[in-house]
């Protein structure tokens, strides 16, 4: 009998064993799985803190004094998009540095609205040292600039709604005021490296600005003559209340560096 029992009882426990052995399986399995998963979550986790980081070190302000956007070739990518502290205003003031060798149609500032792609916008023309302006997609042309290649010039243009008269200052010499038209500019979008032909697109490599940046400011309002030529100096200035060159947020799109602008005095 007793050899009886235990010859029934090996099958049981063959089988009991076996089961066990499943379950252990099983649960180790499903401990693998559940480590796998949790791998995943904090990986994915950690990637997004990462993202976050880079965002908001990407939107912090920068102090730029004594750097220089260079935009090194012709692309229809590389640009620059500078953000505004205001999204509604009646007057500009735009001013900034650059240096360029092309002779060719090339954007130096442009701001763009949802309605008017040429809201407000500095635009180069090939030879003839013309300069046009653009406000509301209307523009005025000032001839005769003394526009000099391969040289550092300061270059800023005003408008004002109530008036409704732009002028070009370029290494402090003003142009004649010119009537443009115009009211409220709402909603900007302003880029330098490219022209935009949509609001905050529509980029052209015929138009692309080859060369380097600096010192770029914009006010919700016309500046003094006595303001512009500080500018000019580099002196004690005001800087922008819209865009501050000291404080910029930006983003920058392709191959665009920023690099010291080096000076010998």
């Amino acid at each position: 009998m007793a050899n009886e029992a235990s010859s029934n009882s090996f099958p049981v426990l063959k089988r009991t064993v076996t089961r066990m052995r499943k379950q252990q399986r099983y649960k180790t399995h499903n401990s693998s799985l559940f480590s796998s998963h949790r791998l995943d979550t904090d990986l994915k986790m950690a990637l997004l803190i990462l993202l976050v980081m880079l965002t908001a070190c990407a939107a912090m302000p920068q102090d730029l004094s004594g750097k220089m956007f260079i935009f090194p070739q012709e692309t229809d990518t590389a640009n620059v998009r500078l953000s505004t502290s205001m999204q509604s205003f009646t007057a500009v003031t735009a001013c900034f540095r650059s240096i360029t060798d092309f002779s060719r149609n090339h954007n130096l500032f442009s701001l763009s609205t949802p309605s008017f792609h040429n809201g407000f916008l500095v635009f180069k023309e090939a030879g003839n040292n013309v300069i046009d302006i653009y406000v509301r997609n209307n523009r005025v042309t000032f001839t005769g600039q003394d526009y000099m290649l391969n040289t550092w010039q300061s270059i800023c243009t005003t408008w004002d709604s109530e008036s409704e008269l732009v002028q070009l200052w370029l290494n402090g010499k003003p142009s004649i005021k010119k009537f443009i038209g115009g009211s409220v500019i709402t909603d900007p979008i302003v880029i330098v490296g490219q022209e935009q032909d949509s609001h905050g697109g529509g980029f052209d490599i015929n138009q692309s600005f080859v060369g380097m940046m600096s010192d770029v400011h914009m006010w919700n309002y016309v500046l003094s003559p006595c303001e512009i030529q500080r500018f000019v100096e580099d002196l004690n200035f005001t800087p922008g209340n819209m865009i501050n060159w000291r404080a910029l947020e930006f983003e920058a799109t392709g191959r665009v560096l920023v690099e010291n602008k080096i000076t010998c005095e």
